[in-house]
């Protein structure tokens, strides 16, 4: 067995040297993105996840025998493969995917499958911090438009505003709201999907509640969109059609946020609450 100890450090702090020199440009852009697109400025927080992860499994990774397996070697390869293809072709998902497989791929070459498995959580947590396509971006958008608008003219209409929906368009008697991408909530779901994956496994031990949280964020997420389109419709008819933008827009937006951080956070009583004691009493 291997343990992981300090005398052990010098060569994986010499390997991370190598892969941030083989990596700097493609981190340093992907750095870039999530300082500058809101939709991806959760990128930041995921590594550091990560990285706590294993840290607090490191007495755990200690007891777990050392069995390096070739197969890494050849996952490197193809992860090095893709760094080129991506590189080459402007493919910026593919280029960083690499990265995380690469990592994979070190893993079961110098510790093997049994610490691989043990890092397995961790490991997959780091795709999160990757911005998605943009051409699937672009297809999650637009159901999610949608999905908002039916939403909130429904609601509208229920508590008595006018209401004419015309695709992504929402009219009412003050001015037309059209619901743009940046308006379609993708930003929420993206946020809060990472936030449940880190708030479960910090608040659950259960595998089935931490998973039920990770999916509860999409329809929480819409839920939260759609009462935040609710709020400006009822805002620009009942007060001034002048603030359904600037200021407002924006301070609404981390309002229905904390709202949705709270509708987790309920989801998640609720499922305690529901769970039998003898589950509940296991899962701690």
């Amino acid at each position: 067995m291997q343990p992981i100890g300090w005398r052990n450090w010098w060569p994986a702090a010499l390997l991370v040297v190598l892969i941030s020199l083989v990596y700097w440009s493609v981190l340093g852009r992907l750095a870039a993105q999530w300082w500058q697109d809101p939709n991806f400025s959760h990128g930041f927080f995921v590594p550091a996840f990560a990285l706590f992860l294993v840290w607090e499994q490191r007495q755990r990774l200690t007891a777990i025998p050392s069995r390096p397996a070739w197969v890494g070697l050849f996952v490197i390869a193809g992860s090095l493969a893709m760094l080129v293809v991506g590189v080459l072709g402007a493919e910026l998902f593919l280029s960083r995917s690499s990265l995380v497989s690469l990592a994979g791929g070190v893993i079961l070459l110098f510790h093997g499958w049994p610490r691989f498995r043990a890092l397995l959580f961790p490991w997959a947590v780091l795709f999160l911090m990757i911005p998605i396509p943009t051409i699937i971006f672009g297809q999650i958008t637009f159901p999610l438009q949608m999905i908002a608008s039916a939403l909130a003219s429904s609601v509208l209409a229920v508590v008595g505003v006018p209401v004419l929906r015309e695709g992504n368009v929402i009219k009412i008697p003050a001015m037309s709201l059209e619901i743009a991408q940046a308006c379609s909530g993708i930003r929420s779901l993206l946020s809060l999907g990472t936030l449940a994956v880190i708030y479960g496994y910090f608040a659950e031990k259960s595998s089935g509640a931490r998973v039920l949280l990770a999916l509860s964020a999409l329809p929480i997420a819409v839920l939260a969109n759609a009462l935040r389109i609710v709020g400006t419709g009822l805002l620009v008819q009942y007060w001034d059609p002048d603030k359904g933008e600037g200021f407002f827009h924006t301070f609404s937006g981390w309002i229905i946020f904390v709202f949705a951080l709270l509708m987790l956070y309920v989801l998640h009583r609720i499922v305690r609450r529901l769970r039998p004691p003898l589950c509940r009493g296991s899962s701690g």
